[in-house]
């Protein structure tokens, strides 16, 4: 080969390799999906080029499992919004549209509705922003009916701890809102694409920006007393163990 044909320079460790590889052998880092053809000419070994009909690419088959609509996340903003509403009209309490009611006695179904129930709008507009960030892209790559379980699990159990953290404590409150539901799709979409970006080339995402995120769910708290701090923490801790399972698991694309 030719000394003009080692022009690619691998951009993960800064290292000069052959055109013809799809890996970096210093590094192992990804350099395109699939090396070109070679041909002889002459002494030399050159790229083959592709006939125009194979530059088209293939249409991959619809995914049924994977919505082109979050309809989960939807579903978990426009229902909280729609029990604010009906909440507000009727001026009923928080506790007939499903807030936790510490101590619990015996009402486990509002272990479900607390982290959809809310009386306050910017509270809401927090967990709605967080979850059109991070749940919307956790859905297109799980598939509705597992984000739809890990949005309801990541709720459930932070309301789970926080009411029995508050009950030995002896505390008599109401806790509510999606705090815990919103980091757990953050810790989830997180644990994903990360995974996703290992030793991936241009695949960076914004650290801080996640950072940022998280230190706003986490301290909702502060501004709304229904918010608790760990059903925050548990809900990320459950949807950041969901979203290992699930990047361990998902097949490589």
């Amino acid at each position: 080969m030719s000394e003009t044909e080692l022009s690619v320079v691998c951009k993960n460790c800064d290292s000069e390799v052959s055109p013809y590889v799809t890996e970096c052998p210093y590094c192992g880092a990804r350099l395109r999906k699939r090396a070109p053809k070679l041909e002889r000419r002459g002494d030399a070994l050159e790229a083959k080029p592709r006939r125009r009909g194979r530059l088209l690419r293939r249409r991959k088959r619809p995914d049924p499992t994977r919505p082109d609509r979050p309809y989960a996340t939807l579903a978990a903003i426009l229902g909280s919004a729609a029990l604010l509403l009906v909440q507000k009209a009727s001026g009923d309490p928080l506790s007939a549209f499903g807030g936790l009611i510490v101590p619990l006695e015996g009402e486990w179904w509002r272990l479900l509705t607390a982290p959809f129930a809310y009386t306050d709008v910017g509270y809401l507009f927090v967990v709605a922003v967080g979850l059109a960030i991070f749940s919307v892209g956790l859905e297109r790559r799980l598939g509705t009916a597992p984000t739809a379980l890990l949005l309801v699990a990541s709720g459930a159990l932070g309301m789970l701890v926080a009411s029995g953290i508050a009950n030995a404590q002896g505390e008599i409150t109401v806790i509510a809102g999606g705090n815990g539901t919103a980091l757990g799709a953050l810790a989830a979409w997180f644990a994903i694409r990360r995974a996703e970006a290992h030793h991936a080339i241009d695949q960076d995402y914004d650290v801080i920006g996640i950072a940022v995120a998280a230190a706003v769910l986490l301290a909702l708290p502060i501004f709304d007393s229904t918010a608790n701090v760990f059903a925050g923490l548990v809900g990320g801790a459950v949807g950041g163990l969901a979203g290992l399972a699930a990047a361990a698991l998902r097949p490589a694309e």
